[in-house]
């Protein structure tokens, strides 16, 4: 694998709040423990993982374009914005990077508000209902991606 390959994990809006908000739908694990499992795999795959969350739009279109020119491959659980969203999804697009959309619960499964996504229209592809084993998922993906360009 070349050199210097790396990834932005990006967690949207109460995702800061993971271990907190809801455990019996989103676990016991923190976002801090999500993002020590994400860096540590990160490094075994030979990929540095940058982690960044967010609770307003604006902020993670900020750090979508910002990874545009620094980063491979973009993880991102965007939350409530996932179905909402246009502006993240356009961001997401304009990236021109490879995009991975985790939810920690099965969306489908919930709320029928909750069935679509936005971003999915513009991810290579999507986890969901797997806890947080679902971002470590995406990073085996990003880094069997990014090895192949």
């Amino acid at each position: 694998m070349a050199k210097n390959k790396s990834v932005l994990v990006l967690n949207g809006p109460n995702l800061n709040l993971l271990g907190q908000r809801e455990p019996e739908v989103y676990g016991t694990e923190t976002l801090a423990d999500v993002e020590k499992s994400c860096k540590e795999l990160g490094k075994t795959l030979g990929i540095k993982v940058f982690c960044a969350q967010d609770n307003s739009e604006g902020g993670l279109i900020n750090q979508i374009h910002a990874a545009r020119k620094k980063r491979d491959a973009i993880i991102i659980n965007p939350g409530g914005y996932s179905h909402t969203s246009i502006a993240i999804r356009d961001a997401l697009a304009a990236s021109e990077l490879p995009v991975y959309e985790v939810h920690i619960s099965n969306i489908h499964s919930r709320e029928p508000f909750r069935h679509h996504s936005y971003i999915s229209g513009v991810a290579v592809g999507v986890i969901c209902g797997l806890g947080t084993q679902g971002y470590l998922l995406a990073l085996r993906a990003v880094a069997k991606k990014i090895k192949s360009y």
